[in-house]
């Protein structure tokens, strides 16, 4: 060990200015010195902090490790070996936070408290003497101030003598006092490296410890299962870079497609529209009332389900019912002057919602969807298939049609009035198939018109109903508008809507009727016309009438024996059509086909047809009308109804036939 520097303690008493520039030295080293071991404090302290936040922090890790497998994962799939391996963990940070804690106990007692001892003890008693001396030299100099000041006359013997006492008494105090703080001062220049040196002794055994007794807790097994973790987690790194690739090059193939995928109505002119959809998600805008004028549009997630139009929220964790799509019947609207709007009308004739879709190719699909599930596609074994062949008419409108070998034989209640033979079998009114089947330019004349409106000209209007009176535009007819309402023996209600009508060349055969709904049908899917005007159908045993659901008031009138045939198609049971035959102004007669789908099966209509013309034949001959008459019921105000028919539900949807045809 070097020597060191020390105070003379000879020159304390003389205490010249060469001594005390010395002293001066020792006194800037201890001020340097108390500086400095307060900020090595500072970092012990520090070190100690640390460490006993490792305790608390290991004991929190050991509970977190062991609160993975409380946890309610959502994905949590596969995790048992995860939390084996956090249970283990979770044991070897016990272990270790017990390591931690008597570090933590052994660096305050060998490393903090010594520095602490020496900056309280030994510091402090430097900067005390230094006080102390510095007082003692302050009253020799007031008293040798004062000794120098003694008279030369020998009266003040007494006074000197005084004096003298006094500053022999403040030199002595001086002297300890000087003597005192050099023996300090010098003393300090060894306990302060005593005092560098054993707070660092304290902490190196201190570790030394930890880190022994962390190599036998850590044994080979440890190594083993670490080696094991690592094995597992490298090997899941793998999988994440090679996922991560994949993930990579799909989202650069994602992003390298055309603009147009991001624009909502790209393909306005041809869309590539899909019509044999039996189920469709996506969003759409739904229109909602907030007032007697006024409305929102609020932006929804829907999806069909089954016979259901379901709709889920943003951040919902299911969806809800919205609309039950069964019979029920959708249409393009125009609304609030907005693009691309339908509405899905229930069952009963009531508006039901309005949506409005983002591009016209989501429009029509979410029309086409809708109409393959509200004829309950979905319940059969491959409604893929069937709705292929329902939309089959619109692929085969582009070829023509020459023959009409290949159609089944029509099993529906249908009548052939002129070359038809009816016959009765099984309670059912069936007719003989034809021999042979025309030509489909034999029965419609190739470029005819198709009229898509149930509202007739005026003149054409007037020509059906000559002889009656003005409708009242408030739903109210006059007694004698139609006569037939209150005097005819039969009436029945069917909910229809009108999708086409168009002009015939003859009415020899129902296959005018079969082409006719496969030419409208065709043509409504080539031209994307989905609107379909809503009616009520009423046969009674004179006419057809056709009476707006809302208003009541009678859009068209057709005498019963002016329909020459009607039929509903092979497949679709719910398409019905019947043959008119109207006189004209020069003479001649004109055919037309009027083309329905019902919310019933078309069957039932063509039966209420059949059955009312059979009243009209029978009328003739007053014991057969008897006869008849009595083998159909009555309602309770005395009116006539089919045996398989039932007034309107609650609903307003026609109630399930109750048993067979008629016996008529």
């Amino acid at each position: 060990m070097p020597a060191v520097d020390k105070l003379l303690l000879e020159e304390a008493l003389q205490d010249s200015p060469q001594t005390r520039s010395l002293l001066s030295v020792f006194e800037e080293d201890a001020g340097t010195l108390t500086d400095y071991t307060n900020q090595l404090l500072q970092a012990m302290q520090r070190v100690y902090g640390a460490q006993n936040e490792m305790c608390l922090a290991t004991q929190q890790l050991s509970k977190q490790l062991l609160a993975y497998e409380k946890q309610n994962f959502a994905l949590g799939k596969g995790d048992e070996e995860v939390i084996s391996t956090l249970h283990y963990f979770s044991k070897v940070v016990d272990e270790l936070n017990v390591l931690h804690t008597e570090l933590a106990k052994q660096l305050a007692d060998t490393m903090v408290l010594p520095i602490i001892q020496f900056r309280e003890k030994d510091l402090t008693e430097v900067s005390t003497l230094k006080d102390l001396f510095g007082l003692a030299s302050h009253e020799h100099d007031l008293s040798m101030a004062k000794y120098s000041r003694l008279p030369k006359k020998k009266e003040n013997e007494k006074v000197k003598t005084e004096v003298g006492k006094e500053v022999a008494a403040a030199r002595r105090k001086q002297h300890l006092s000087s003597l005192q703080y050099y023996c300090a001062l010098n003393a300090l220049q060894y306990r302060k490296r005593m005092a560098m040196m054993e707070p660092m002794i304290g902490f190196a055994h201190g570790q030394i410890n930890f880190f022994k007794k962390g190599a036998e807790m850590f044994s080979k097994h440890m190594d083993s299962f670490l080696s094991s973790v690592a094995d597992m987690v490298q090997s899941i790194q793998v999988e994440l870079e090679a996922e991560a690739e994949k993930m990579r090059v799909s989202q650069q193939e994602f992003l390298s497609v055309d603009e147009s995928v991001y624009t909502p109505d790209s393909d306005v002119a041809a869309p590539q529209i899909n019509r044999n959809l039996i189920q469709k998600a996506g969003y759409l805008n739904l229109r909602n009332k907030t007032g007697l004028v006024t409305t929102t549009w609020e932006r929804l997630y829907f999806f069909t389900q089954g016979g259901n139009l379901m709709c889920q929220p943003r951040g919902a964790v299911a969806g809800g019912l919205i609309q039950d799509l069964d019979n029920c019947s959708v249409m393009a609207v125009d609304c609030e002057d907005r693009r691309y709007c339908f509405q899905i009308t229930t069952p009963n004739g009531k508006s039901g919602i309005i949506l409005q879709a983002e591009s016209r190719k989501e429009n029509e699909e979410w029309i086409c969807a809708i109409n393959n599930i509200s004829r309950q596609i979905y319940l059969t074994d491959n409604p893929e298939a069937v709705a292929i062949k329902l939309n089959q008419t619109a692929l085969q409108a582009v070829t023509p049609i020459t023959s009409f070998g290949k159609k089944q034989e029509s099993s529906c209640p249908s009548q052939n009035l002129k070359n038809s033979e009816m016959e009765n079998e099984n309670d059912k009114i069936v007719p003989k198939a034809t021999a042979s089947l025309p030509e489909a330019e034999e029965l419609i004349a190739p470029g005819t018109p198709i009229q898509f409106d149930i509202v007739l000209p005026a003149t054409e209007f007037l020509d059906q109903n000559r002889g009656s009176r003005r409708t009242n535009p408030f739903g109210e007819t006059e007694d004698e508008s139609f006569p037939e309402a209150e005097d005819s023996l039969l009436q029945q209600m069917f909910i229809v809507r009108f999708l086409g009508s168009m002009a015939v060349k003859t009415d020899s055969t129902t296959e005018v009727i079969y082409e006719a709904m496969r030419q409208v049908l065709a043509a409504r899917a080539i031209h994307n016309i989905f609107r379909m005007t809503e009616s009520h159908l009423m046969v009674t045993s004179q006419s057809l009438r056709l009476i707006d659901p809302q208003t009541q008031v009678s859009r068209a009138n057709f005498e019963l024996t002016s329909v020459t045939q009607f039929a509903a198609h092979q497949e679709n049971k719910r398409l019905v059509g019947f043959v008119i035959r109207v006189p004209e102004s020069t003479g001649e007669e004109s055919l037309s086909t009027y083309i329905f789908e019902s919310n019933s099966e078309g069957e039932k209509i063509c039966y209420a047809i059949n059955l009312g013309k059979e009243i009209i034949e029978v009328q003739k001959d007053p014991e057969a009308l008897a006869q008849l008459m009595l083998s159909i019921p009555l309602t309770n105000d005395g009116k006539y109804v089919l045996l398989n028919d039932q007034p309107d539900d609650n609903d307003g949807n026609p109630s399930e036939h109750r048993g067979a045809e008629s016996e008529a």
